[in-house]
């Protein structure tokens, strides 16, 4: 990879690995982490492994408009050096009318060249989607506002979640779900942030009160959010990394507050999506802008929980 671009993919990848794990140690338990963050001029490659889980996150993005289609294009570039199988959504996924003409031009048209590679795309629902969004096909919800998905080939679950009704019954079912689940990462996503710098909405303090306990308990290592119109990474809370990934469309240029405690990384320029991939016990991740520009990257740990003493 050279210092901005996105080729090529993996030249960075062996030497970052060797930074973030010296001499070949085992982690110890401990909370998510980040062992290594990049810069813009020198990113932490994706190592763009055989076998790995590769998706990307993408949010408010179902405006139709010229900066959804030039990202959905970078998209698609990007996956010709990173062939990701899957793309998650935290929200707002269509702004406007829901006509059947609204779907093909918001979301079938600039995302065709992935879709047509079979690329399949995972909705959680926003505050701007209708609720029937649940039974459009390509976004893969199976009727449910909301439910959890088995990674095919590394041992992660997501938890896809629709925060606009927090209701009891959601939670209930997601304590239940969080509990029995084996895998060793587990990964939240819904649309509004419980931890973000945005000027115009923030983090959603009752949301958090709701949400953060169970994910504590229950060993959550990552959540992924939107709402927020920017990229945002959040310093470590509670053993959890949490990113807003509101950029995918829509754009709230300079609503990141500056100098906020929170932010470990923001991006509120121009728009953008995340790239992920995990290989065992870690998560490597770059944010990758309209023109291909890497604005974040770095090496997550997952949370490892104590042993029973």
């Amino acid at each position: 990879m050279t210092s901005r671009r996105l080729l090529p993919i993996a030249i960075l990848a062996s030497l970052f690995l060797s930074l973030a794990c010296p001499g070949g140690a085992q982690p110890t338990a401990g909370p998510a982490q980040v062992l290594a963050k990049g810069t813009p001029d020198a990113p932490i490659a994706l190592p763009n492994a055989k076998g790995s889980l590769k998706f990307v996150v993408l949010g408010d993005f179902g405006t139709a408009e010229k900066r959804e289609y030039s990202l959905a294009t970078q998209m698609n570039t990007f996956h010709e050096a990173f062939p990701f199988e899957t793309v998650v959504l935290v929200g707002d996924n269509l702004y406007g009318a829901e006509r059947p003409q609204d779907f093909k031009l918001k979301f079938e048209d600039p995302y065709k060249a992935l879709l047509d590679k079979n690329v399949k795309f995972y909705g959680a629902l926003g505050n701007h989607d209708a609720r029937e969004q649940r039974f459009y096909k390509l976004f893969n919800m199976d009727g449910q506002l909301y439910y959890s998905l088995k990674a095919p080939n590394e041992s992660v679950r997501f938890f896809m979640l629709d925060s606009t009704y927090p209701v009891p019954d959601q939670l209930a079912w997601l304590e239940k779900e969080l509990q029995g689940a084996k895998e060793d990462w587990k990964i939240a996503v819904f649309h509004h942030p419980i931890y973000s710098s945005g000027g115009r909405h923030g983090s959603d303090l009752q949301l958090r009160e709701k949400l953060e306990p169970l994910f504590i308990k229950y060993n959550v290592s990552v959540a992924f959010t939107g709402h927020d119109h920017f990229y945002e990474r959040i310093k470590p809370q509670h053993g959890i990394v949490y990113y807003v990934v509101g950029s995918g469309g829509q754009l709230a240029i300079g609503d990141i507050g500056k100098g906020s405690p929170l932010t470990a990384k923001g991006f509120d320029t121009d728009n953008a999506f995340l790239a992920v991939e995990i290989r065992g016990d870690k998560m490597y991740f770059n944010a990758i802008s309209t023109p291909g520009t890497i604005v974040d990257s770095g090496i997550i740990e997952r949370r490892k929980p104590d042993e029973p003493s």
